[in-house]
């Protein structure tokens, strides 16, 4: 799910009964497309009433999460987390139940990197995946083709094989593109390399690796460079302008979870319909970005029935009817292989099978990576600004030196 700022909710935790039936309640935020599932659960449970405390975005809904979980009372009978917080919660894992303890038998159900990632060193899991966010490439076929770069999809992949393919493609189209960037912003670039290796900003000992690792300084490296070369658009994402960016054609290409579709269509409009595409190709292989799972924390006093409601909810059946309703890409490997998924198309994108292609690329994902418990703290507060001081004027050496300055300060 998106991760962008509104109100949030909060509810209380616990068994209760009303009419003889147990009253649970779920947390969610932005749109699972849960509305209807939750009534047909009703409906074949008549002895369960569930109750929706929906926040309209992410941010707020976590920071409800987290003052809970230190107050130690408050909290949903099932919370839903977003990957992007995920490394906070499992590091407070002792206070969300095994969900292999206390629900029903779901193994072999999710792409494996998806169950990894929320899975305890000794083998605890603590959410049930929801949805999943893989990556491929999205590009203006107009602008391509005006820089006499290929524009057809199967064309377009060899441009997009690499990361070192993907920025000399950059520089070829630079040269010919008229003042139209590359890309949109160094840190959606950055963010997508980063979290393509095996470890993150921490090891697997939570130790601090943003000097050590040379995987890090040698993305930070390869996207300055490309900023220096003129390839970004230098617009901060999810503002004003990055919005009108997509409209105006401020950039050729983009960093494309399978829900960066609808983002696109709606920020470029009617107008540009046809102009945008996608191909199934992401420099080095697979990646994803995004997606939720549904966490059964202590707090509440029906833990079981509450997991026997998440299961349900994260089956592929569900998770095929969640897609309909809302787009949520499904994380479940017989979902990935519903003709209802791998025939969905997008008109916005020249009718391609988006659910195809999409499903294909989740399958190229090699891993789950392992975050520190700050590791989110530091992709958003640490990098993101400094490649933005970068994008600005300031120099990569500089700019590299702040970020690691930083990323202590947060680690300490």
């Amino acid at each position: 799910m998106l991760l962008l700022l509104a109100a949030a909710t909060a509810c209380s935790s616990g068994e209760a009964t009303q009419n003889g039936k147990t009253e649970l309640t779920i947390a969610t935020f932005n749109e699972f497309g849960y509305e209807d599932l939750l009534k047909e659960y009703e409906a074949a449970h008549p002895d369960v009433k569930l109750t929706q405390r929906k926040t309209g975005q992410g941010a707020p809904h976590h920071q409800n999460l987290f003052t809970k979980l230190g107050a130690g009372s408050g909290l949903a009978d099932i919370e839903a987390v977003e990957e992007g917080y995920l490394s906070q919660v499992m590091d407070k894992a002792g206070q969300f139940n095994d969900l292999k303890e206390i629900g029903p038998n779901v193994d072999n159900r999710w792409l494996k990197w998806k169950t990894d990632a929320a899975t305890t060193k000794d083998g605890k899991l603590i959410g049930y995946g929801t949805d999943i966010g893989p990556l491929a490439m999205c590009y203006r076929k107009d602008l391509f083709e005006k820089a006499g770069l290929p524009s057809d999809p199967e064309a377009v992949k060899a441009l997009f094989a690499t990361w070192d393919s993907y920025f000399a493609a950059g520089d070829q189209f630079i040269a010919k593109s008229g003042g139209v960037a590359w890309f949109d912003s160094a840190s959606q670039v950055f963010n997508a390399m980063h979290n393509q290796h095996e470890v993150g900003y921490f090891d697997k000992s939570d130790k601090l690796v943003v000097e050590t690792n040379p995987a890090i300084k040698a993305d930070w490296t390869a996207v300055t460079n490309a900023v220096a070369k003129g390839q970004s658009a230098k617009l901060v994402a999810w503002s004003n302008e990055w919005n009108s960016g997509f409209k105006a054609g401020a950039f050729a290409t983009k960093t494309c979870p399978s829900w960066m579709l609808g983002v696109i269509e709606a920020q470029a409009g009617a107008e540009n319909k046809g102009k945008w595409a996608v191909t199934e190709a992401f420099p080095n292989g697979g990646g994803n970005w995004g997606g939720s799972y549904l966490t059964v924390p202590k707090q509440g006093k029906n833990a079981k029935k509450a997991a026997e409601v998440a299961a349900w909810l994260t089956a592929p059946e569900q998770q095929i009817k969640a897609f309909k309703a809302k787009g949520t890409f499904p994380s479940q490997v017989q979902a990935l292989k519903d003709p209802a998924l791998l025939e969905q198309t997008n008109a916005y994108f020249g009718d391609i099978k988006a659910g195809s292609l999409f499903a294909a690329q989740a399958q190229k994902v090699a891993a789950a990576q392992y975050k520190g418990p700050k590791d989110g703290q530091i992709q958003e507060n640490v990098f993101s600004p400094a490649l933005q001081s970068v994008e600005q004027g300031k120099s990569a050496d500089e700019g590299w030196k702040t970020a690691v300055a930083e990323a202590q300060k947060v680690a300490k």
